[in-house]
């Protein structure tokens, strides 16, 4: 592996750790027998952050309603296995995570440009 690799995977784990990952081995993917530097979850809602600032990049704005629906599953699938009504397993968390993370940095997207839109009502130093 080279070392940039290896670095990389590192630095994700120590992310990772420090935002709340538990990085269990049961709820994590398997790559060639080494274990994802995050677990199921976390991995899906990097690559949805990802993505949605992929839209952002292209100008694509993803309404604020839309957003809000799509942390729903990763809030109902967490639920359910916390209170042990339902098992979840990793390719749920995969997909769950994906849309929660969309859904989150879409909503942080949405706040901040309406936050933008109000103050340019209320510009600041101008008598």
């Amino acid at each position: 592996m080279s070392e940039l690799r290896k670095k990389v995977l590192e630095a994700i784990r120590i992310i990772g750790n420090h935002s709340g990952c538990h990085q269990m081995p049961e709820r994590s993917f398997f790559y060639k027998g080494k274990q994802f530097p995050v677990c199921a979850r976390c991995t899906g809602v990097f690559f949805g952050q990802t993505a949605a600032v992929l839209l952002l990049l292209i100008k694509r704005r993803v309404p604020l309603k839309t957003a809000i629906l799509f942390l729903i599953p990763m809030g109902a699938d967490w639920s359910l296995q916390e209170a042990g009504i339902l098992k979840s397993t990793n390719r749920r968390r995969l997909m769950t995570g994906l849309l929660g993370g969309f859904g989150v940095l879409s909503v942080y997207f949405c706040a901040f440009a309406s936050a933008v839109r109000l103050l340019r009502k209320f510009p600041i130093g101008k008598d």
